[in-house]
């Protein structure tokens, strides 16, 4: 466990945190947990669609009901039991998600930023969840401004690493790269 390199990517809608962690995995065989993941099988079990909206809303319902940290302490888990010499972490938002996963060595934060305009453009793009794709600037403004976002740049500033995600994916990769060399060179 104290051998693997643990990376927390925090940040707004669509800044490019999935786009790091399947780097990782493509270039450094590293396994990559979402703490989407496991809202999205909820959503399946109950024939639900995959929509922002939907995992907002449960997210809210579980926390409440069982603690503000239990998809973090879910996520701890899930990284005790990988084998994987790189672990990402995609869709950190709230200071109770990392309390307990910072607590494991070799932690390290990373919040993904870009303008909210070219965040937008990549998620009708890309349409990960159910109405991507049609969403309008004003609905993705509003989404924005859920609960489940509301914490995202507070917890970038505690972040010990930063990308600005504003330029070409050639450029992502390469801050990526020096964060990770950084990082191992630290270890």
């Amino acid at each position: 466990m104290s051998d693997k390199i643990i990376l927390g990517f925090t940040g707004e809608i669509a800044a490019g945190k999935t786009t790091a962690g399947d780097y990782l995995a493509e270039k450094y065989q590293a396994e990559g947990l979402q703490f989407s993941q496991v809202l999205r099988k909820i959503l399946d079990e109950l024939y639900l669609p995959q929509t922002r909206q939907n995992m907002q809303e449960i997210s809210t319902i579980l926390r409440k009901q069982f603690g503000e940290d239990l998809i973090a302490k879910v996520m701890v888990e899930n990284i005790k039991a990988t084998k994987a010499e790189i672990v990402t972490i995609d869709g950190i938002r709230r200071h109770t998600d990392i309390a307990n996963i910072e607590q494991l060595p070799n932690f390290n934060l990373i919040y993904v930023t870009a303008s909210p305009k070219t965040r937008y453009d990549r998620l009708t793009a890309r349409g990960q969840n159910s109405g991507d794709k049609q969403k309008t600037f004003e609905e993705f403004k509003a989404d924005e401004n859920r609960e489940s976002e509301q914490q995202i740049r507070e917890v970038g500033l505690i972040a010990k690493h930063k990308i600005d995600n504003e330029s070409s994916l050639e450029d992502f990769y390469k801050q990526l790269e020096d964060i990770i060399t950084k990082i191992k060179s630290e270890k």
